[in-house]
């Protein structure tokens, strides 16, 4: 065959495109591995940067020591971040796949909030009530492994960087005092009381004292006598006293220049930060206004539901049902252990009818413990510890079992399912070992989705069956209204400018939370500005994308599938899990989609 010179012309340029097309898609794995070994990198800095947070992974090769709270080590840090955004901005995503682009847009979106985040001096106030240091290290024993000989002296190396690190908030705390950053007065007052009851007790009876009470057999006689001694030594000779004098400098020196407003708006920038606030918590772009309003609606919705249930019961309004409750014996735990004992039994209910509506299932166990007796008075009724990636310390449920007498157990089950399973354990522990995710996206804390998941695992028990009781249902539907609540009196506080007595008057008229709870989430809606939002903003979008996928795809719509889509890229933020669900749904239209992502 003779080869003229036309054919010969589009052959070399047939050449030419092929190696024009491999070059590319070389170009393109190159660049995707420089994303992926960025991502690398600044994922091992954080963990050196937060020790704890690695312990807490099971990454024990820096559970010796405490984060760097200093002043210097932050300027240090946003220079870092400033270096890892430009480093993550250059690099050029054509052509990358999808998840490659969302990866590279998660990273600089994170970057990004960070940097806002210390330009409005957030990281000025390191002390309050719920979250401040003083709790979070004794708090954060139970997440330390002790199962040998070096994890005990690494935590003895730990005791004694005690006073250091309190020295550090401190320094910290007098700098966010000069730029007027300060919590409010009554509640550093909090503080004071609650950093007294940690130091107070010593020797044995300290909550730190605690890992000496059950030492592994792997840890000889001789270590046991010598980690014994010198431990208790720490705690009495440092710990003590760097509470002691953590107390004295925010009882004279701090806590009486607190702010007296208990919104956030009378800080220096103070609406810029709840703006901020907002948009970090719920990931929308939604205002506060539209928020309160919605909570209102809300808080009608449910109400008119609650009210049936009172008919049902006998009673004419939902008030005098609510008064009823009060005083009813039934509805009261009768012990500590009569609280932990019904979270289990609702869990170990829960777990075999799993797969009805997940394909995706938690590998790793959740075990239900009680809340540390030091912070019993300003915790939450239950709370969830996540957790290590490979299983070897399951997730903790932290239950509050103090003043069990005044406690309803009309919310345990639906806590339960909040904490545990469906919510925040199975979805955490799902996503610590996705596959195909970078670790920081493996561990991604965006809490609109998070508790937004958490509270929308709560209505699936009634689609399983579960609410048998009557009351129990109740109880569900008070605790979405506690959440309904919250949209209210976040925004209400704020953006409206409420004082603190409005809104324990709101929540006695729109709840039938028990009284000491009234008054701590009061309080820790006024230090956590936009955290509260979270839930129902999360909530009702799932809900919302799940009836849009239902419309969407008639009788080709799966429930495991959907919930299994919402599980499978791990926590996002929520205008990144509506694309998530959206492109799902044209996916499952044209035949293309699996029909249940595996972990």
């Amino acid at each position: 065959m003779k080869i003229g010179p036309r054919m010969l012309l589009a052959g070399l340029a047939l050449t030419a495109a092929c190696a024009a097309a491999q070059a590319a898609t070389a170009d393109v794995a190159t660049r995707t591995k420089a994303l992926n070994d960025l991502l690398a990198e600044q994922w091992q800095h954080n963990l050196e940067n937060a020790p704890e947070f690695a312990t807490i992974l099971g990454d024990l090769r820096y559970n010796d020591r405490w984060s760097d709270l200093s002043l210097a080590h932050q300027q240090a840090e946003v220079a870092k971040t400033q270096e890892y955004l430009k480093r993550f901005e250059a690099i050029d995503t054509t052509g990358f796949a999808d998840e490659d682009k969302l990866n590279q847009q998660l990273m600089v979106r994170q970057l990004q909030d960070a940097l806002k985040a210390h330009d409005l001096k957030l990281d000025e106030m390191p002390l309050d009530q719920m979250n401040g240091v003083h709790l979070q290290l004794a708090g954060f024993i139970s997440s330390i492994p002790f199962d040998n000989t070096k994890e005990y002296d690494d935590y003895l190396t730990r005791l004694k960087a005690v006073p250091a690190a309190f020295d550090q908030v401190i320094g910290v705390s007098q700098q966010g005092l000069k730029d007027g950053m300060m919590p409010p007065k009554y509640l550093l007052e909090k503080v004071v009381t609650q950093i007294d009851s940690i130091a107070k007790p010593a020797g044995m009876d300290s909550v730190f004292a605690e890992p000496l009470k059950h030492f592994p057999k792997t840890v000889s006689a001789a270590d046991q006598k010598r980690l014994h001694d010198a431990i208790l030594a720490a705690i009495d000779q440092q710990v003590r006293p760097a509470y002691q004098k953590l107390g004295t400098f925010v009882k004279n020196d701090y806590a009486p220049h607190g702010r007296v407003e208990p919104g956030v708006w009378s800080l220096p920038n103070g609406d810029a930060i709840y703006a901020f606030d907002v948009e970090q918590m719920t990931t929308t772009k939604e205002k506060p206004e539209q928020i309160h309003e919605i909570g209102l609606s809300e808080v009608k919705r449910i109400e008119g539901e609650m009210t049936e249930v009172a008919k049902q019961q006998g009673f004419n309004d939902l008030a005098s049902f609510r008064a009823s409750l009060k005083t009813n014996p039934k509805v009261h735990a009768t012990s500590r252990d009569d609280i932990l004992n019904r979270y289990r039994g609702y869990l170990a209910g829960m777990q075999p009818e799993l797969p009805k509506l997940f394909g995706l299932l938690p590998k790793t166990k959740v075990e239900v413990v009680p809340v540390e007796a030091f912070r019993e008075k300003e915790a939450p009724a239950a709370e969830y510890h996540q957790g290590t990636p490979d299983g070897s310390r399951p997730g903790q449920i932290f239950v509050n079992t103090g003043d069990y007498q005044n406690r309803s157990v009309l919310s345990i089950e639906s806590t339960a399912y909040h904490e545990g399973i469906p919510g925040h354990h199975m979805q955490i522990s799902i996503a610590q070992t996705l596959p195909a995710l970078p670790p920081f996206r493996q561990q991604a804390g965006y809490t609109a989705y998070i508790e937004g998941w958490a509270l929308y695992a709560e209505q699936l028990g009634k689609e399983l069956g579960f609410y048998k009781d009557p009351l129990s249902y109740y109880g569900r539907l008070s605790d979405e209204l506690l959440r309904a609540d919250r949209l209210v009196l976040d925004t209400g506080v704020h953006y409206k400018h409420w004082t603190r007595q409005q809104m324990v008057d709101f929540f006695h008229a729109h709840s039938s939370e028990d009284e000491p709870d009234v008054q701590a989430e009061t309080d820790r809606y006024i230090t956590w500005p936009g955290q509260a939002l979270a839930y129902k903003t999360g909530q009702l979008k799932i809900v919302e994308l799940r009836a849009h996928a239902k419309k969407e795809l008639g009788d080709k719509f799966d429930i495991r599938a959907f919930h299994d889509e919402v599980l499978g890229g791990g926590a996002l933020p929520l205008d990144v899990l509506e694309a998530r669900i959206n492109a799902w749904i044209a996916a499952v239209k044209s035949g293309k989609a699996p029909a249940h992502p595996k972990a």
